[in-house]
């Protein structure tokens, strides 16, 4: 699975709107509205480095409203998660 965090500049007054056209593309795990320089950060994930293409300039920068994108694609996860389920195998409850 390749995690890619897209950071979005939009339409400040249209914010909660774009986020849910966003969040309901296929391949869009998660979108945040968060404060600093970017409005929404969304997470993609994907099985091929192609279906990026498809999803981020391809839909995610259509959405009426998206001035803009920046992608970052993820080497690792590391998350407290994953910790706790690795730690608790073979363990009982």
């Amino acid at each position: 699975m390749i995690t890619s965090i897209v950071l979005i500049k939009t339409s400040v007054d249209r914010i909660p709107e774009i986020a849910e056209k966003i969040a309901a593309l296929d391949g869009v795990s998660e979108v945040y509205s968060v404060t600093g320089a970017h409005d929404l950060i969304a997470m993609v994930r994907v099985a091929r480095h192609d279906d990026l293409a498809d999803i981020i300039p391809g839909q995610i920068s259509k959405v009426p409203g998206v001035a803009s994108t920046e992608t970052h694609i993820a080497f690792r996860t590391y998350s407290q998660h994953d910790l706790e389920a690795a730690f608790a195998i073979g363990l009982d409850s």
